[in-house]
């Protein structure tokens, strides 16, 4: 980019390296995205000097050079709710620091001169960078809801495990911050799903995925796109079985746990969702929660439609929601319900192994012992083994007169007679 800045000097402008980018060169964490940000040129300049540049933008133009995103300086102007509804102006008289008073919180608030090295902090983002402090840029923050959960999403981003940095490095949202999020909480319901589930997978897809919605509980505004999860707060369980806390907190641990076991987001998700259930339960039934996994099933779909999931993604979690309590008593079943589970689930998108995962997910309580948990999981490895060995091909070469609803019901005596065979050795 060294070229293209000088060329721009030239003409007498400044291309800055801004955003992301500044930020994770900071924090020592790999850059993925560059941006790029001109001050002191207008649209038709900027044309004139790269014609083979395109541009990108409705409301204001960005400009494609050399793969790389390069915007005019801008400022902008709420004129109604919601994400988009802003009146945005580009002018070679609007300066870094006006471009950077625009954008979410500090940290994201700094620019980089391409030419001299030198560091646009107006905003003291590096100092929240030393104290790990997310912090709103400047009142504009408030203007835009998106930027609730922008900001809920980049914590899991920035997050770090222990063995890398200290717990007490971790990064914190200020408290104004916070109250600004939730002084949002009306205009949430402006967004669109798509943007919604935009920010929800990156923050499934990241190390510790609790940190988005933990964030947003304290925001106060977990329950506007996450009601069936805000449920499960306060919602008890029996201490013999989950010393952890009550269903909210015991979900945190599960989709964290997944994180470990697996980069398959249908199955991050279920893990998510499994539990759903609970969330519905009568006080007077607290701690327990009978009939909750046939419950969680519809939660799921609600879920989902609301935010915009897959509807593959869907699928799993309602399988999830429904069988992980089987799953997780597999063993204890007789030999007539394991071909059930094995059966359903053997043909479900979530499959034998993605329900070993959200079992162990579900039954680990520390992650220091979650992968022995899913050693000692075995029902999957059991069930792939009865499909091998009794299929329909063996059964039709068997019983050749057999059809229909008859072979069916055939083949499932047959696994359950080698599921009670298995037992026997």
């Amino acid at each position: 980019m060294l070229e293209i800045a000088k060329k721009i000097k030239q003409a007498g402008g400044t291309l800055y390296l801004v955003g992301g980018a500044i930020r994770n060169q900071l924090l020592n964490m790999p850059v993925i995205d560059e941006d790029y940000c001109v001050t002191g040129l207008s649209k038709e300049q900027f044309q004139i000097l790269f014609p083979e540049t395109k541009i990108q933008g409705k409301d204001f133009p960005v400009f494609i050079l050399n793969q790389k995103e390069i915007a005019l300086a801008r400022k902008e102007r709420k004129i109604g709710k919601g994400h988009k509804e802003f009146e945005f102006l580009t002018s070679p008289e609007i300066t870094i620091e006006e471009d950077l008073a625009r954008r979410d919180i500090t940290i994201n608030s700094i620019a980089q001169d391409i030419l001299t090295g030198e560091m646009i902090d107006p905003f003291h983002g590096r100092d929240d960078i030393q104290k790990r402090i997310l912090r709103k840029t400047t009142d504009a923050f408030s203007e835009d809801p998106l930027r609730v959960y922008r900001v809920a999403r980049l914590m899991t981003t920035l997050y770090q495990p222990l063995e890398i940095i200290g717990k007490e490095e971790q990064f914190i949202v200020e408290v104004d911050t916070l109250k600004a999020m939730e002084q949002l909480k009306t205009e949430l319901l402006t967004l669109s799903k798509e943007r919604v589930f935009c920010e929800f997978r990156k923050a499934i897809s990241s190390q510790k995925p609790s940190i988005f919605f933990e964030t947003l509980r304290k925001a106060k505004v977990l329950e506007v796109h996450f009601p069936e999860i805000a449920n499960l707060i306060g919602k008890t369980q029996p201490e013999k079985h989950h010393p952890e806390g009550d269903s909210y907190q015991h979900t945190m641990i599960s989709v964290d746990n997944s994180a470990k076991l697996t980069s398959d987001l249908a199955i991050r998700f279920s893990c998510l969702v499994h539990d759903l259930g609970k969330g519905v339960t009568p006080k007077e039934m607290l701690p327990h929660h009978y009939g909750h996994e046939e419950k969680g099933v519809k939660l799921v779909q609600s879920l989902g439609n609301k935010i915009g999931v897959p509807n593959s993604w869907i699928k799993c979690g309602k399988i999830a929601a429904k069988w992980h309590m089987k799953g997780g008593i597999f063993e204890k079943m007789t030999a007539k319900k394991q071909v059930e589970l094995i059966e359903n689930i053997e043909k479900s998108m979530l499959g034998l192994q993605g329900l070993r995962i959200v079992v162990a997910c579900d039954k680990s309580r520390y992650q220091e012992d979650l992968q022995e948990t899913f050693k000692q999981i075995k029902f999957a490895t059991l069930a792939e083994q009865c499909l091998q060995q009794v299929t329909g091909d063996k059964i039709r070469k068997q019983y050749p007169n057999l059809i229909g609803k008859q072979f069916g019901e055939k083949l499932h005596q047959e696994r359950i007679n080698w599921i009670k065979s298995i037992d026997r050795k």
